[in-house]
């Protein structure tokens, strides 16, 4: 097998009984790093010493990740102008901490029959988030609801 030490300087192709007794002579473990080569590949480290460093990378990088949620915000055809004033009020404030929200208008009976009610609803909740939001899906009618995704707006 070829050897590799632990500062990365190769030792050349030796038996393996002769690799495990110079990682015992340093007090290390053999490790193999790519078993289908020719011939295959090992290492001199300290393979907890390696786990230990890898978990804390994996660590710093999920400590540094920001999870999106996605949040729904649902609205009747013949919502009041006021509740549209609260609602459109709380899609900005969850488009501000970064989630996303997913705006449905929720038709019943003969309200299905003027879909273009809830496009305009949408349409209008749209101009008043212009700064704050972006339209990554457009309104989209699924079944008895229409829907449309709005992202926080990108920040310059």
């Amino acid at each position: 097998m070829r050897l590799i030490d632990e500062n990365g300087e190769q030792l050349g192709v030796v038996a393996t009984n002769e690799a495990l007794r110079i990682a015992a002579e340093r007090g290390l473990d053999l490790v193999e790093v790519a078993p289908l080569a020719s011939p295959p590949v090992c290492r001199l480290m300290d393979y907890g010493k390696y786990k230990y460093e890898q978990t804390k990378k994996e660590r710093e990088a999920k400590k540094n990740q920001k999870i999106v949620l996605l949040k729904e915000m649902r609205l009747r055809p013949k919502i009041g102008e006021g509740d549209l004033e609260f609602k459109t009020k709380l899609v900005q404030k969850f488009l501000e901490e970064g989630d996303k929200v997913k705006v449905t208008v929720v038709f019943r009976g003969r309200e299905l029959a003027h879909p273009q009610l809830g496009r305009v609803l949408l349409d209008t909740m749209v101009d008043k988030l212009k700064g704050v939001a972006s339209l990554e899906r457009t309104p989209l009618m699924e079944g008895k609801s229409m829907s449309m995704i709005l992202a926080p707006a990108a920040s310059k």
